[in-house]
């Protein structure tokens, strides 16, 4: 009661005196529970390290099969949800996996069933496991719609649409969003970044920020902002995604979790070559890089690697672009990524142009000067002459009239 009613830090006392009672007589499941509860209210009180201490501990005697069946599905649930909203991807994984193995063997145990289905779900989506993540969400479905719906289903759904977003399936996507709606799952930022997908950068922008405004809760607010910085910098709006990286940063600064680390340098990395600054995006990209690879995230790093052929090609060095390029889109074929993949230009992916070199060449097509272009992009003519020089080297052309032929056969205009 405590807790819900905004006392958090009585309520991690009362927690620690049922410890202590619980330790006093031996009674491991009052221990258990006690520790969990106030391994949740230390990490609602920015003590992190010490909640998942508790956190931790709590988890020894449910391994141990020292506790009732139920309380172990209450302790797996109530710990991954920790976990993950601390965005500690590595514990996450190691007790979904536990919980699966112990829900094999606890089939009437429906809604733990349902719930551990979707958090493997979200494991499996970002291993790259997306054929066996599918499977889960829609197990979960099942699992969280019978005999009557569970609270969960909002969020299998989501996954649902989430999956097939990332497949390119848009409309069996919105389908999954609208059913996470309705089931009381907010479908954000994943509905966002499909509009984003079908072209409609405007009703992106508009919802995203209209969530962003909404949310307070600085965890959550973290899960949101890749999306808007990706979004915002698609709008052409710098300012906007700089300030939210910045937010992302402070964030990760403050958790130290690898996998938002990763998010952190990733979205700096898209900023910075949105202001022209490649070498010190590169820099950012290569520690997203690693950060990915070492998360074993296989689409992330995909899109790093994009991103990174994108830098190497603004500072002149198109034999980097080009391997980049190539190992970024072998994965994505790999991983079934149509969306990514229908936004690669197959013919021309060893010489794609980069965000800001699209910019320039539409307006060459339209007719304007390096000056002109300079005004219109807020960049120097000595960078605009720069971006021209690139695009010639890349599409192997000589003068702004083979530009302009380019830009037409290839939509840019």
């Amino acid at each position: 009661m405590l807790f819900f009613r905004g006392d958090v830090r009585a309520a991690a006392e009362t927690y620690a005196e049922a410890a202590r009672i619980g330790d006093q007589y031996a009674n491991v499941e009052l221990t258990t529970i006690a520790r969990t509860g106030q391994g949740r209210c230390l990490i609602y009180l920015d003590e992190v390290d010490a909640g998942l201490a508790l956190l931790d501990e709590a988890m020894m005697a449910v391994t141990a099969g020292d506790v009732s069946p139920i309380l172990t599905a209450d302790t797996y649930c109530t710990v991954i949800e920790g976990c993950r909203e601390l965005f500690d991807l590595r514990r996450v994984q190691v007790w979904t996996s536990g919980l699966v193995a112990w829900c094999h063997a606890q089939p009437e145990l429906v809604a733990f069933r349902g719930q551990c289905l979707v958090d493997r779900c979200e494991v499996l989506q970002l291993s790259g496991e997306w054929v066996d993540a599918l499977a889960e969400a829609r197990r979960a479905c099942e699992h969280l719609s019978t005999p009557k719906p569970h609270p969960p289903i909002g969020a299998a759904h989501y996954q649902v649409g989430e999956l097939h977003r990332l497949g390119g399936e848009l409309t069996a996507a919105e389908a999954a969003y609208r059913r996470a709606s309705a089931a009381g799952h907010d479908p954000q930022p994943g509905l966002a970044l499909l509009r984003l997908a079908q072209g409609k950068v405007d009703s992106a922008r508009t919802t995203i920020q209209r969530v962003l405004t909404e949310t307070r809760d600085h965890l959550v607010r973290a899960r949101l902002l890749p999306a808007y910085v990706e979004i915002s910098l698609c709008a052409g709006d710098r300012d906007a995604a700089s300030t939210a990286a910045a937010e992302l940063a402070d964030t990760a600064a403050a958790l130290r979790a690898p996998l938002l680390r990763a998010m952190s340098a990733t979205a700096d990395g898209r900023v910075l070559l949105a202001r022209d600054d490649a070498p010190a995006a590169l820099g950012r990209l290569r520690a997203a890089e690693k950060l990915w690879t070492d998360l074993e995230a296989p689409y992330e790093l995909a899109r790093v690697r994009l991103l990174i052929a994108e830098g190497c090609g603004a500072l002149g060095d198109h034999e980097s672009q080009t391997m980049e390029a190539r190992a970024a889109r072998a994965a994505l074929e790999r991983l079934g990524a149509a969306g990514d993949l229908a936004r690669l230009d197959v013919s021309h992916q060893a010489t794609v142009l980069s965000r800001r070199e699209s910019e320039v060449i539409r307006r060459i097509a339209a007719g304007d000067s390096n000056r002109q272009i300079a005004e219109a992009l807020v960049i120097s003519e000595r960078t605009v002459e720069r971006h021209v020089s690139n695009i010639f080297a890349k599409l192997d052309i000589t003068s702004r009239a083979a530009a302009t032929a380019y830009a037409y056969e290839h939509d840019l205009v």
